[in-house]
């Protein structure tokens, strides 16, 4: 057993309320009587009951992290700095893996696994608005990612249009005007890949250049084979590619394979960009040029979110008021992939 409050006031010489106030860091405290407090809790090496703090404030101290999939680089990137921001408040972080599938999003939302929890980090594929709106579980909950915008709830998210914009427009600044794009996905409900289509469109049409839907194939999903596929395709074409933009890097590096397997050079004969920055594509040949989304800002964001309707709202139907809606900041880091002269 670990020393407790009291072991501490009577080693300290004081009472059991002075160390507590010590331990949860109230100002009114007198300096003398604060060094003396502290001294004890060294010297006994206090850890404060986490478990008992939490009962007592009527939480569990966890919180669940549902995504699509665990495997997917950018998500396991993404869980790593939300554990690490939960930890911050000496939170659990309880992971959970829908894929994308409507049934585990809707149990998702109405009580992961009949787990008891504090919060709920979700980022949805499949449910959308009138799901959300339906909800009767009346745990905290942030969104993230762009399935559902200016929804019912708190949502963290980039600015994917301008993004993806930001990256063709460096692609035509290197001289290329045939650019093609893989991602394009024409399901209703994938918003992230309407909106880097729409940002690649809004980059060409400023430049002045046709848009053809022969350049953007439809993909179908978002992993290595899929990149690698659709950009066997592109090759194929009467007249290829000069540039690819790929909506995620996990395409990127398919296609990359793609091209390099066909005897081509990358950037010299095909520029190839990405999105996510996920830690292969600093480490592939070439280096491979990417949108980096500030991960580390979207899960501070999003613990953030569920701190405030926890701490701030006691009664549990009001957190559902006043959604706030918090874009996180994204870069273009240029790499070799698509490197040229300015």
């Amino acid at each position: 057993m670990g020393a407790s409050l009291k072991d501490v006031a009577a080693l300290a010489g004081v009472s059991v309320k002075t160390v507590s106030n010590v331990v949860n860091g109230y100002t009114y405290v007198s300096p003398p009587t604060r060094e003396k407090v502290e001294r004890a809790l060294a010297q006994l090496d206090y850890r404060p009951n986490l478990s008992a703090r939490n009962l007592r404030r009527g939480r569990t101290g966890v919180i669940a992290l549902a995504l699509p999939e665990l495997d997917a680089p950018y998500f396991a990137e993404l869980s790593r700095f939300v554990i690490e921001a939960a930890g911050d408040r000496g939170w659990t972080v309880l992971i959970e893996q829908t894929d994308g599938l409507p049934e585990r999003e809707r149990e998702v939302l109405e009580g992961v696994r009949e787990q008891r929890i504090d919060g709920l980090i979700f980022s949805p594929i499949a449910v959308g608005r009138e799901e959300l709106a339906a909800r009767t579980d009346t745990t905290a909950l942030v969104l993230l990612g762009e399935r559902v915008l200016d929804g019912p709830t708190h949502h963290v998210a980039i600015d994917n249009q301008r993004a993806a914009r930001e990256v063709t427009e460096h692609l035509i600044a290197c001289g290329h005007t045939r650019i093609a794009a893989i991602g394009r996905q024409d399901n209703p409900g994938a918003n992230t890949a309407h909106l880097r289509l729409a940002g690649y469109r809004d980059a060409l049409r400023a430049a002045g250049i046709d848009y053809d839907e022969r350049l953007a194939p439809p993909t179908a999903s978002y992993h290595r084979a899929d990149g690698a596929q659709v950009m066997r395709h592109l090759l194929d074409l009467p007249e290829p590619p000069q540039a690819v933009f790929c909506f995620n890097d996990l395409l990127a590096l398919g296609a990359l394979r793609t091209v390099l397997s066909s005897g081509l050079r990358v950037p010299q004969d095909i520029a190839l960009a990405g999105f996510d920055d996920i830690e292969d594509g600093r480490y592939s040949t070439p280096t491979l040029t990417t949108v980096s989304p500030d991960k580390a800002q979207i899960a501070r964001a999003a613990v953030d979110m569920l701190d405030a309707q926890l701490t701030g709202v006691r009664h549990a139907a009001r957190r559902r008021t006043n959604p706030r809606e918090v874009t996180a900041e994204h870069r273009l880091l240029v790499r070799e992939s698509t490197r040229c002269e300015p």
